[in-house]
Order: structure tokens, then sequence, then C-alpha cells
């Protein structure tokens, strides 16, 4: 029987059809699960702070629930901030099979300690489960969806189904927190190390046979042997263009290099406008945002919670499957960033005009207006900020810095999350509707930022990317766009003449 996931279009004797097989896909798929940890995480955390159970258990009252709920959801962000970090060096220097197992271990214990149901084990709890997600950022987007979305509804089913008298209520969303990073250890404990990072530690018989097992091919197969020279070859000219020094320092010195420098420092800004825009004060406090719009009692803020997170599900996967190599990178963020802005201005007018943060507002059109404004802002981030600053941060970089260049942009992004997740508590009870439009001036910056100093990146190989980003091209997005247009017309050109003189050289001796 034919494996079901083997690309049999393909005719080229030198393409063995065996290498789409499932392994590849399986290898991928265990990966994922990290993402599943961390989109999880960021969904169910704000519904179970909402829970009347957990309320009981930690006896939260109105003067102390604003610091616990800020506490307890920033620490898991702390922690991704410095398990982004040493998941780079240990990586670098054990592998990442390692650094992968050893994250689901840290995760999976500190989920356990969520579970006691005392403070300090549940701030302990909450640090582990970020280191444990800190060194993966964003492996899959769909992945880290289905897992926001799984997150949000298990909150609405516990609050429906199980009495609020039972400590379950709250422990079974915090409890299946073990769930993805169980299937992580088992399914990562038997993949592969990565046959890129084995072949540049100078194990050359290991990576050809985790090359070879990836591709189900015997290990002495051309293929294999020439895919691992390729990486070889790569790697080699890594080390020619350094100098033959690898060490951490000259790493870091060329990231600060002319023409490689603003790549990482556009990727780093992307990711704190990202979050500046307000998406993980909704992920996370999405109960809160419903109630300040006049969403009341648990069940019904809930359930808007779980509806959104569809919402920006469905977007997403749209996203990544038709818009972002249709229509690029820059237009989808500045449109994007127009459409999110008029959502977060409309939830600021609406809650001043009718006081919603102090009292119940009216059931009317403005408030039925005010929560689609919710699904209309996660629309518009779904297909543009969501994703877009992970792709440029990666597809810009030099392969040589990359990683480094990487750890800069999730280090920002745990960094910005952080800031928002412990001040949003504060800034609801403190400045209210200005909170709303602060978020939309954020948002105005990041459009700003974008038509400024973001080019279109779409079919720009990683070879002219310095064409884009040179020590010598102007920093603004429009004129530097030009000047990768100008160069790729003339080098086309060139090739042209090229070719048309070989022709006549041909036709020359022909005659």
């Amino acid at each position: 029987m034919r494996n079901p996931l083997t690309d049999s279009s393909r005719n080229d004797d030198n393409v063995p059809s065996s290498i789409y097989g499932y392994r590849v896909y399986m290898v991928a798929l265990s990966a994922t699960w990290a993402s599943a940890m961390y989109g999880y995480d960021s969904a169910f955390i704000g519904g179970t702070l909402e829970l009347p159970s957990f309320k009981s258990s930690y006896r939260l009252d109105g003067s102390n629930s604003t610091a616990l709920s800020s506490n307890v959801v920033s620490m898991f962000q702390a922690g991704a901030f410095f398990g982004a970090i040493f998941g780079f060096f240990f990586a670098e220097y054990f592998g990442r099979k390692p650094v992968i197992l050893g994250s689901g271990v840290i995760f999976a214990v500190g989920s356990a300690l969520q579970l006691v149901g005392h403070i300090a084990e549940l701030y302990a709890g909450r640090v582990l489960t970020g280191l444990g997600v800190g060194p993966f950022g964003w492996i899959f987007e769909i992945m880290l969806q289905i897992a926001l979305v799984f997150g949000f509804w298990v909150n609405y089913g516990v609050n429906k189904n199980i009495p609020s008298t039972t400590a379950a209520q709250w422990r079974i969303p915090v409890g299946v927190q073990l769930i993805p990073a169980g299937m992580l250890l088992l399914c990562m404990s038997w993949m592969i190390e990565s046959p890129r990072w084995l072949a540049s530690k100078n194990k050359i018989a290991k990576a050809q046979k985790s090359l070879a097992w990836v591709r189900s091919l015997p290990v002495d197969h051309p293929f294999v042997v020439n895919e691992l020279a390729e990486i070889q070859a790569a790697i080699n000219q890594e080390l020619e263009t350094s100098g033959e020094r690898r060490t951490m320092l000259h790493v870091m010195r060329e990231c600060v290099a002319p023409g490689v420098r603003n790549r990482i420092l556009i990727g780093v800004l992307l990711m704190l406008l990202q979050n500046l825009t307000g998406i993980n004060s909704i992920n996370y406090y999405s109960p809160t945002i419903f109630r300040s719009i006049g969403f009341t009692g648990t069940s019904v803020g809930l359930l808007a919670t779980g509806v959104y997170g569809l919402v920006k599900m469905g977007t997403t996967i749209i996203f990544m499957i038709w818009i972002v190599d249709r229509f690029g990178r820059r237009g989808p963020l500045l449109v994007g960033a127009m459409g999110a802005a008029v959502a977060m201005f409309y939830l600021a007018i609406y809650s001043q005009l009718s006081k919603s943060f102090d009292q119940v507002p009216p059931s009317d059109a403005g408030s039925r207006t005010a929560v689609a404004m919710i699904y209309i802002y996660a629309i518009f981030y779904g297909f543009s900020w969501n994703g877009i600053p992970w792709i440029f941060a990666s597809e810009v970089l030099p392969t040589r810095v990359r990683t480094i260049g990487m750890m800069c942009a999730v280090c920002m992004q745990w960094l910005a999350q952080f800031i928002i997740v412990y001040s949003l508590p504060y800034m609801i009870s403190s400045i209210k509707y200005g909170t709303f439009y602060f978020f939309g001036a954020c948002t105005v910056v990041a459009l700003i930022f974008a038509y400024l100093f973001v080019p279109e990146t779409k079919g720009v190989p990683l070879e002219d990317m310095g064409v884009l980003f040179g020590a010598d091209v102007s920093v603004y997005a429009t004129r530097a766009r030009r000047n990768y247009l100008e160069f790729k017309v003339a080098r086309d050109g060139a090739v042209d003449e090229g070719r048309l003189e070989k022709r006549n050289d041909i036709h020359l001796e022909n005659v």
C-alpha cells in the first residue's frame, strides 16, 4: 500500500518519493506540542482566575484580586524571558533534542506545582512553566491557536458543569497543562537530533544516520550523501565568512555590524509593537475585557471568550494558507494595524460614553457593536501582526547570526508580554477606558513604524537581503525596496544580455 503522505507528483529521478514519507511529518508534529503548551497557557489562565472556585481557594476579593492576577499571569512571562536565553545557549552546546526534552520536564513540574493550591507553589509553578516554554517562542502557529481555543473552552466547560464549591473546577484547567507537556516528552523521546547541529559539531556519522532516518532512506543513499554535503558546505561557508571564528563573542560582534544590526532591531521592535497593540491583554484577560464592555456573569464572559478564540484561530489558519505568500508582509501589516486601531478606538469611545467600567451598560446596538469590535480586532490582528513579525525576524537574518538574532526577538516578545500582562489589571482599575485608548495609540505607532521602516520581503531570497538592508541602503522602507527592484532589474538584464551573447557566439560558430 502506498504511503498517503508520499508526494508522487515528483518525476525527478534524483529525488526519491520516500523523502516525503510520514517521518518528516512526525518530526514536525512532535515539536509542535511545545506550541500547544504556550497556546493553552495563553488561554486558560485568564479564565481560571475568574472561576468562583479559584477565587474561593485563594481568598480573592476586591482588595487583592488586581495584584494577585497581575503576579500570577506575569510570572509565566518572567520565566519565559530567561528560558529563551538559557535555551539558546544550551541548544548551541548540547543540541536541540535535550533542550526540548528538558523544557518539557520543567513545564510538567511547574504544572504539577500549580495544582497544590498554595500561593507560593502557584507562583513557582508559573515561573517554571514559563522557563519550559521560553526556548520555543513560535514553532507552529496553527497548533498554538488550536490549543488557545481549547484553553478558552475548557474554562467555559468546567464553569458550566462542575460546582463552584469544589476545587476540581479550577484544578482541571490547570491540570490539562500536563497533556501537551506529556505528549511533547512522549513524542520527542524517540526523535532524532538535528542533523545540521550534529554536522556543525563535526559528528558526521550521526548526522548522516539522522538524515537517513528522517528521509526513510539507507545511510549510503546518494540523496542522503548529497544533502549532507550541502549542509556541510553551508556550515563551511559560514565559517569562511566569519574568518573561521565561531566563538559567541565573534557572533555577537557580527550582530552589531552595519547591515545586520538594523535587521535585528526591526525584528525586535516588531515584537514590541506586536504586544503593544493589546493582543495579549485579550488573550490573557479576555473575561475581564468582556466584562469591561458590559458582559456580566462568569459563563457569559467565558462563552464570549471562546468565540473570540475560534475567530482568531480561523483567521490565523486563513493567513497561514492563503495570505502570507500571496499578499506579502508589508501590506497585511499596514491593513491589519488600521483595522485593529479602529476597533480599539471604538472600544475606548464606547466604554467612556457608556461608563461600562463603572456600571453595566444597556444591551443595545452600541454594546453589541463593542463585542463585534473585539472579534473584528481578532480578524485584523490574526492576518497581520499575529504571525508576520515572527516570519520577518527569521527570514531577513543572515544564517550565521540567525539563531542569536531570533533569541533577541524572542526575548523582546517575552519582555513585552510581561510588561503588558503585569500592567493590565492595574490599568483597568486606574485609567479604565484609557486602556483602550492606550492600545489604540500604540497600534497607530505600529502602523507608522511599519510604513516607514518595514520593506516588503516577499520573494526576496536570503542572499539578496543585503540589498534591502545593507549598510549603504536607506533605512526607509520605500527607498530600500526601490533599491532592491533596481538591483534586480539590472541583474536580470545582465543575465539576459549574457545569454544573448552566448547565443550569438554559438550562431557565429555554426556559420
